[in-house]
């Protein structure tokens, strides 16, 4: 984690999330259904080195838009997974605040569907689920929730919350490497450590 000794004591309150690629791990569905249902069974995490999947992969960009809208719709049919930690991490900080999540995706119903197999009663209870269908919306929403701190795996996203006075955290992936100078996290362990 870059500048730690700047990111401490993040009130929960104030500490916001994204949803894909930080609470859920789609990239491993991604890869998952890239090879179940379309024979591309050699493509590694570390190939995705760009957000736009399209622009690294030898792969369709049908396809591509096509796994990422099936994930999108049916994100328990797909079998989306949380990212290691989330489940944990995030019920500790549920029982501090509501916690808030801030999405591209375009409709709440799949983040709460999938949020409610995957989290206790107790969590889902204390999460905020915003879906704005627009990755250039979130500074708007982050401010209106008076969030001061936000976590997202989009380097694009982070560079354009950091320039609003939020104070953005890239959760580290093969897609954001070498593409900002922003604090980073790469587990949801150290999402914990920051809000020690």
């Amino acid at each position: 984690m870059n500048d730690k000794k700047t990111l401490k004591n993040i009130d929960p309150a104030e500490l916001g999330f994204d949803f894909d690629g930080v609470i859920a791990d789609t990239a491993e569905a991604f890869l998952r259904l890239a090879c179940d249902t379309y024979g591309h069974c050699n493509i590694r995490l570390e190939d995705i080195t760009s957000f736009e999947v399209e622009e690294c992969l030898d792969v369709e960009p049908t396809i591509v838009r096509s796994i990422f809208m099936e994930i999108l719709l049916d994100s328990i049919g797909t079998g989306l997974q949380p990212m290691p930690g989330a489940v944990e991490v995030l019920g500790e900080l549920c029982e501090r605040a509501e916690v808030k999540v801030i999405t591209a995706r375009p409709q709440p119903d799949p983040v709460h569907a999938w949020l409610e197999t995957v989290f206790p009663p107790s969590t889902c209870s204390r999460i905020r689920v915003i879906a704005m269908g627009n990755h250039d919306e979130k500074p708007r929403h982050i401010q209106r929730l008076g969030l001061t701190h936000f976590i997202d795996d989009r380097a694009e996203t982070c560079t354009q919350l950091d320039s609003a006075g939020i104070c953005s955290i890239v959760f580290s992936h093969p897609w954001n490497e070498n593409r900002h100078t922003l604090p980073t996290v790469t587990s949801w362990q150290e999402i914990r450590a920051l809000c020690l």
